[in-house]
């Protein structure tokens, strides 16, 4: 089932109207309309939206880990991929339902991310791979470079974006899990 099918359905299973779930998120009707039909793909901050208005965490649209497996092999991390394909976030946990969450996350040079901050429960701490790594946190900026590392309160809105030449590369844990 595609991420619009799944939308889609759990709305309507919700008895909520493309209407009532523009306002839920402060999403336009089209672009709700248009993520349902996969047309366009949302970005993470837009499916953060939804999944709050929906009352699900964002895992509830993709595809979980048949079998536990300790082991999660570098070519069968479960990818998470908006159409922007500019950013790709990899789950390196082999599911979805412990009390942390590792994410792999490339991001190419120019995606700027304009697109909104995010906030959750719970707190986050990453380590830049490769490249740099901007992180917007409320009113603060940081840059960090390979091997820089940052915790943040995932409460307070932040985003990521590649200040780079090259793409960023980072490493994150999550608690508790977000995606």
């Amino acid at each position: 089932m595609q991420l619009g099918d799944k939308i889609r359905s759990l709305r309507l299973k919700q008895k909520i109207s493309i209407e009532q779930l523009a306002t839920m998120t402060g999403l336009s009707k089209g672009l709700i309309s248009q993520i349902e039909r996969d047309l366009t793909g949302p970005s993470v901050a837009s499916l953060w939206k939804i999944s709050k208005a929906l009352n699900v965490t964002m895992n509830y649209f993709f595809d979980e880990y048949d079998d536990f497996n300790q082991v999660v092999r570098k070519n069968e991390r479960k990818k998470i991929l908006m159409k922007d394909a500019s950013r790709i976030y990899e789950l390196l946990c082999p599911n979805l339902k412990n009390q942390i969450e590792m994410l792999w996350i490339e991001i190419e040079p120019g995606d700027n991310n304009i697109g909104d901050y995010i906030s959750h429960d719970g707190e986050e701490c990453g380590v830049v791979i490769k490249g740099s790594l901007r992180v917007l946190s409320e009113d603060k900026i940081y840059d960090l470079e390979e091997g820089d590392s940052i915790y943040l309160d995932s409460t307070i809105p932040h985003k990521y974006i590649n200040i780079g030449n090259v793409p960023s590369v980072s490493v994150w844990a999550m608690v508790p899990p977000s995606f």
